[in-house]
């Protein structure tokens, strides 16, 4: 699941690569969801939550909730530069998210992060 800081073209490029993909803004309280309802969401259908959002980072850290979480800390790249770098390193998120349960990534401008699993 894309929350609302990312783009929308992103949750359709994963979808017309064959995954899954929801945005915020199309389900749920769209826009207005809270915090809480985004990873009760997340966690109860086993989604991956792409944010740019601190408070998702400091949830995880702190509750291991949402139990998948792609953290984006790359500043104002434009969406086309996001969406490439995820579809260049798509198989990768895909075994991770089938081998654990659980894990939080930071992607930086050095590269990929895996936090914790």
């Amino acid at each position: 699941m894309c929350d609302v800081h990312i783009t929308i073209k992103l949750s359709k490029r994963l979808e017309e690569l064959r995954h899954h993909s929801e945005h915020v803004n199309n389900i749920l309280n769209k826009w207005n969801t809270p915090d809480r309802d985004i990873i009760d969401y997340c966690d109860t259908n086993n989604c991956i939550l792409i944010t740019k959002d601190q408070d998702f980072r400091n949830s995880y850290l702190l509750n291991q909730t949402p139990k998948k979480l792609i953290k984006i800390n790359l500043g104002n790249i434009s969406n086309s530069e996001l969406i490439h770098l995820l579809e260049k390193n798509i198989d990768q998120l895909v075994k991770l998210d089938l081998d654990y349960l659980s894990f939080m990534i930071e992607i930086n401008k050095g590269g990929f992060w895996i936090v914790s699993k």
